[in-house]
C-alpha cells in the first residue's frame, strides 16, 4: 500500500523476471514515489504528498491548488 501516488493513483505492477534461462520469477514494477512538501496558500499551511514523478510534473503544470483539489476529489485526505 506504501507504493501508491495520491495524485494519479498509480500502483505497483506486476508480472515475471524472466533469466536467461528463461526461468520466470514474480517481481514487482515500483512507482517512482516521491515524498514532497507544498506550500498551499489557500490554507496557509504546508501539506506532504507521496507523488509520482509524473505527478509531480502535473502539479508543475496545473498548480498545487487544482492538484489538491483532484486528490481531494479522488477520496484521498490532505
Amino acid at each position: 500500500m506504501s507504493a501508491h501516488c495520491q495524485l494519479t493513483g498509480a500502483r505497483p505492477g506486476f508480472g515475471n523476471a524472466i533469466s536467461h534461462s528463461h526461468r520466470r520469477t514474480s517481481r514487482r514494477f515500483d512507482p517512482n514515489i516521491q515524498n514532497k512538501r507544498y506550500w498551499l496558500p489557500s490554507e496557509g499551511r504546508h501539506v506532504r504528498l507521496k507523488l509520482s514523478a509524473k505527478a509531480i510534473k502535473t502539479i508543475d503544470a496545473i498548480g498545487v491548488e487544482a492538484a489538491v483539489a483532484r486528490i481531494r476529489a479522488r477520496g484521498v485526505k490532505v
